[in-house]
């Protein structure tokens, strides 16, 4: 029986010379023998310092082509790893740290402000390592790490990502999902791996990430990609125009996207879209965010039917999947169940029929995952009467055919003079404006109405913001949406405040507007 590699150790030795990531941005190359060799040295770094199975530790980088690394040697640690989003505070930063309970923490010369800020704020974090440079209190990544073997560990525990959720609605949340308790030299044991089947991963896949490293998607479908021998191309930070210049560079044949990417590709001339050598590109993959109806067809016009979508949550829950065929058949769905069995619930946890929305619950058989040191909110995910089943606050519906299509976040309803209004449907009308780079709309303070429906502009570059636009975005909406549904009002933002991941920081706003009344 023929062997499959699905092992860092297997494509290290195959195929050393192969990238296994690549820098976009600078051109920088890591091999599969420098990531085995370098990932082997950090694992007995951290086995020196007494870190074992189910240990954790934590990074806090920007798309620094060493993420991969220090990744690698958690998982064939049996450690957890926490990537945290680097554009938090430090107080917000450390509080992830500590409530991870981890032991060692990674940085970079390039993070050294937000460093110099953590280090007397991480009093678990023994270990102190920074990349490319050193700080006060923080010691050289290269120089400890190389003091150690390039040999794998004698036990190899396959590890895991323990990611936050973005905190756009609350305090963020530490994610365990379940895992196999194998060892790395499985494979990566990923629930999602039919997802990966599905859209074709191999070892010839070069997969094109121009989003942060430290959230879910990116990280995980790199390293995906990374068990399957392929090489995993990453942008430093997202640019339109240098995304297409990475297809063609790089010859990327799967990709993936958040729609706010996807809008600003569409709203490049046409001249500049047409430019580039597309060729190779076989797989375009979006999620994290609703995606207005009309960009997807834009966007299936300008790049075929190439386009795969999926619903999926940092928690693991469930997925479901479609492609262009699919979705053409099926406009504005998400696909139907590929982990998990889709149920549709009232508030008390009641069954809803065909079409109606409520709450998204998937049914596996087992609790898919826990938030870390926090049992009430693991028990509020759960279904009052069936435990395996989980919902992480969408509401939807699905259709006679099994495809769901989501309304919005439960925490993001507006109720207006009783009336349940999902701000959704009026954020993807306002997206494809011409006049208009970034829209959100939420509830604000109303002493009669209890909530009234408040949009917030980002204009594209050029248009002066003004009350002529406003009273011209507000007619254009009462033919895009109901009637109650309009805006009371419109006001106007320099730069919306959105995660790098793409989704919308609601949060910031309402905040800005909670004293209104």
């Amino acid at each position: 029986m023929i062997k499959i590699p699905k092992y860092l150790g297997d494509h290290a030795a195959l195929t050393p010379d192969k990238p296994a990531a690549i820098n976009s941005t600078t051109g920088d190359v890591l091999t599969y023998r420098e990531l085995d060799e370098r990932s082997n040295r950090f694992a007995q770094c951290l086995h020196a310092i007494g870190l074992r199975r189910g240990d954790h530790i934590a990074m806090v980088l920007e798309n620094n082509i060493r993420c991969f690394e220090v990744c690698w040697a958690a998982l064939r640690s049996g450690l957890l790893i926490t990537p945290v989003n680097r554009f938090l505070t430090a107080s917000e930063a450390a509080g992830i740290i500590a409530d991870s309970q981890a032991q060692a923490v990674v940085s970079s010369y390039a993070m050294r402000e937000l460093a110099a800020e953590l280090t007397g704020m991480m009093p678990t974090c023994g270990l102190r390592l920074m990349i490319d440079g050193t700080i006060a209190d923080w010691s050289s990544y290269e120089a400890v790490t190389g003091r150690y073997p390039a040999t794998r560990l004698t036990d190899e525990w396959l590890g895991a990502m323990m990611i936050y959720s973005s905190g756009t609605t609350g305090r963020p949340k530490g994610i365990i999902r379940a895992q196999p308790q194998g060892r790395v030299s499985d494979g990566s044991g990923s629930a999602r791996r039919p997802q990966f089947e599905r859209y074709g991963f191999d070892a010839q896949t070069v997969y094109l990430s121009p989003a942060p490293l430290y959230h879910t998607a990116p990280l995980g479908y790199g390293i995906e990609t990374q068990f399957g021998g392929g090489t995993v191309v990453f942008m430093e930070k997202f640019d339109p125009l240098d995304a297409l210049r990475a297809i063609e560079r790089y010859r990327v044949t799967h990709s993936q996207w958040v729609p706010t990417m996807l809008i600003r590709l569409l709203k490049l001339a046409p001249a500049q879209r047409a430019a580039f050598d597309l060729s190779s590109h076989r797989v375009a993959i979006h999620a994290a965010a609703p995606c207005p109806q009309e960009i997807k067809r834009r966007m299936i016009d300008w790049w075929g039917p190439i386009i795969e979508e999926y619903y999926s949550s940092t928690e693991g829950n469930g997925v479901t999947t479609l492609n262009t065929e699919e979705w053409l058949a099926h406009p504005g769905s998400v696909g139907r169940a590929l982990l998990g069995v889709i149920h549709i619930c009232d508030e008390e946890g009641n069954e809803l029929p065909t079409g109606q929305d409520g709450v998204v619950y998937f049914e596996r058989d087992h609790l898919p995952f826990h938030y870390h040191n926090d049992p009430d909110k693991t028990r509020a995910a759960q279904h009052p009467r069936h435990p395996a089943w989980t919902a992480v606050g969408d509401i939807g519906h699905v259709d006679g055919d099994g495809y769901l299509y989501l309304t919005d976040r439960q925490a993001f309803m507006i109720i207006s003079g009783g009336v349940n209004i999902y701000p959704q449907a009026i954020e993807d009308a306002l997206a494809v404006h011409p006049d208009v780079q970034d829209a959100a709309v939420i509830g604000v303070p109303d002493a009669e109405m209890g909530e009234q429906v408040k949009a917030i502009v980002e204009p594209v570059p050029g248009v002066v913001p003004s009350d002529a636009l406003a009273d011209a975005l507000l007619a254009y909406l009462r033919t895009r949406v109901a009637r109650y549904m309009v805006p009371r009002s419109i006001d106007f933002i320099d730069t919306m405040p959105r995660l790098p991941t793409g989704k919308l920081y609601k949060q910031a706003l309402r905040e800005r507007y909670a004293g209104q009344a």
